[in-house]
């Protein structure tokens, strides 16, 4: 192994991975949870036509691959008139995509709540919005941190799709060693090393914040 260009390129990447990676996922994941939660209310929504569209809106992005929808958003938009730049474009494919998935968390995080909850919010005089906010949501948002850290884990690692549409991140930085040293085995297992410590790191976070959210069940 070429242990001098392991030493190189790994801060590239690491940094690579700092200023495009983690931000990519996290301004994806931000955009994707409000979407999820606009999304899990509709499936919840008793107006049939709402239910309806929030079912379709998941059908589609479960039912279609990611790499796919980040082609339709960046290669196929710009026949119909539509450019995105790369960054913009990927955080559109990757809010999307988890807004679909975590979508079906959230849903199932709020019927967790016992129903005995909604009635005695209304027995306070709360409005059923009152009370989704007030006192459903906290308890489902505690029960759906395991399922969501997932989905932010697995986004972290979906980010090197980006690299793709030339999304300056972690893998696009390996991609551009190695196409200069044409060590390629080297710099591939390099970058997923680098993904390996970043899911690690957040992994031990996701435990972290279980464990302190176990305080308060």
């Amino acid at each position: 192994m070429n242990w001098e260009l392991f030493a190189s390129s790994f801060w590239p990447i690491v940094l690579g991975g700092l200023k495009g990676t983690i931000p990519l996922a996290l301004v994806s994941f931000a955009i994707g949870l409000v979407l999820a939660l606009g999304v899990a209310l509709l499936r919840l929504s008793k107006n049939p036509l709402l239910a309806w569209l929030g079912r379709a809106y998941v059908s589609v992005i479960r039912g279609t691959p990611l790499l796919v929808q980040l082609f339709v958003i960046f290669y196929g938009l710009p026949s119909l008139g539509v450019t995105i730049d790369p960054w913009p474009s990927a955080v559109v494919a990757f809010s999307l995509n988890v807004g679909g998935y975590a979508a079906e968390v959230i849903r199932a995080a709020i019927l967790s709540v016992p129903q005995g909850q909604w009635e005695a919010a209304y027995t306070v005089g709360m409005s059923r919005t009152r009370a989704l906010r007030r006192i459903v949501l906290p308890q489902a948002a505690r029960v759906s941190v395991p399922p969501l850290s997932n989905t932010f884990i697995s986004l972290v690692k979906d980010t090197s799709l980006a690299s793709l549409i030339l999304v300056a991140e972690a893998f696009r930085q390996a991609q551009v060693i190695a196409s200069a040293t044409f060590d390629y085995m080297l710099l591939y297992l390099e970058a997923a090393l680098v993904y390996w410590l970043f899911c690690t790191v957040l992994s031990f976070a996701q435990t972290r914040l279980e464990r302190r959210l176990e305080r308060y069940v």
